[in-house]
């Protein structure tokens, strides 16, 4: 390390060289992934959009069941534009939580192609 020219040691490079060298060990100690969790969270995250889905459903069959009447035009315009924010909210999570899973099991398809080849090589 350099010392500034005024023969003091500047704190903030002690605090960077134990941090980093900190988080280097914490990093390797971690155990890696293996395909395993890659299809638990799939399972997991495709089983929220199931459900994501189902409750998506049900809130548009109740804003089409119960209309909005209100007699001041700017309610009207604010409960409209609360009930598209509702709805855009729960097919949000849906599709979020289907392309996660998606996602995930295209990794944990990849992960066994690429275990094949470490074990054939």
């Amino acid at each position: 390390m350099n010392s500034p020219s005024n023969g003091f040691k500047n704190e903030s490079d002690d605090l960077a060289y134990s941090s980093s060298s900190s988080s280097i060990a914490t990093a390797s100690s971690e155990p890696k992934k293996g395909p395993l969790s890659f299809l638990s969270g799939s399972i997991t995250s495709l089983s929220f959009s199931l459900l994501s889905l189902f409750i998506s459903k049900k809130i548009v069959l109740y804003f089409s069941i119960h209309t909005l009447n209100y007699s001041s035009p700017i309610a009207q315009s604010i409960a409209s534009g609360f009930k598209t924010l509702i709805i855009g909210i729960s097919f949000l999570a849906t599709f979020t939580f289907g392309f996660i899973g998606l996602g995930l099991f295209l990794v944990f398809i990849r992960s066994l192609i690429e275990g094949n080849k470490v074990k054939t090589d």
